[in-house]
């Protein structure tokens, strides 16, 4: 086999090694995320139980808790919206558990108009799920604290403004009743690994047919040189 025959083979064998190699790796990494979509969903489908002495985002992520004591002010009211209800905010105020701990917990969705409305403390049970979210980046606005509108859920900066652990309860059912209105916390992790993996295989496909030209190509032109 001539150099340039080789060459071209050598060139072929290894780009389409390669965006193999990416495809299954995509296929792994589909395998991993779906079997960490299942485990959540698990735990939001579970009885709730306590909340835990020293939770773990790594291991307490999305578990379902029950935890009763006061929900009081001041709230934080982050920007959101709803399809068929319109603008509003989601309440997050304090809540002091029963056990002496003071965490903050997500009421739900109330409407722009509600605002201001006035809600006194109310005591009884919480239930819902532990969230550590991850809304914040360079590009967040920082909150607007005079007009108490904030931009995304940064628990350091809640809970160092309410007072409270820097733990989130999503709650979906509270002392208050219908409103603020619980929003489920759902598992809405990212999951484009099968889109990718096809696309690497495709690429791969191409690569190995232009190669093949190629090939053909250099075995042609050293046949007659």
């Amino acid at each position: 086999m001539r150099r340039g025959v080789l060459a071209a083979v050598v060139f072929g064998l290894v780009g389409t090694g390669v965006l193999v190699g990416l495809g299954v790796w995509q296929l792994q990494r589909l395998a991993w995320k779906q079997a960490l979509i299942a485990r959540l969903e698990e735990r939001l489908a579970a009885e709730p139980v306590p909340l835990p002495i020293r939770p773990d985002p790594a291991t307490d992520a999305f578990l379902r808790v029950a935890a009763d004591g006061i929900v009081r002010g001041p709230e934080v009211h982050l920007l959101t919206s709803l399809q068929r209800s319109g603008p509003g905010f989601r309440v997050i105020a304090p809540l002091a558990t029963s056990g002496g701990r003071t965490v903050l917990v997500d009421l739900g969705y109330i409407p722009e108009a509600d605002k201001n409305a006035a809600r006194p403390p109310a005591t009884g049970m919480v239930t819902g799920a532990l969230y550590w979210p991850e809304e914040t980046d360079g590009f967040t606005p920082a909150p607007d604290l005079g007009a108490n509108i904030w931009f995304a859920r940064d628990l350091p900066a809640m809970a160092a403004a309410l007072g409270t652990e820097p733990l989130l309860i999503v709650a979906e059912s509270h002392p208050f009743g219908s409103l603020p209105r619980p929003l489920r916390l759902g598992v809405n992790l990212p999951n484009d690994h099968q889109q990718y993996a096809i696309t690497w295989f495709a690429l791969a496909l191409v690569w190995a047919v232009m190669s093949a030209m190629l090939v053909r190509r250099e075995a042609r032109r050293e046949s007659t040189a």
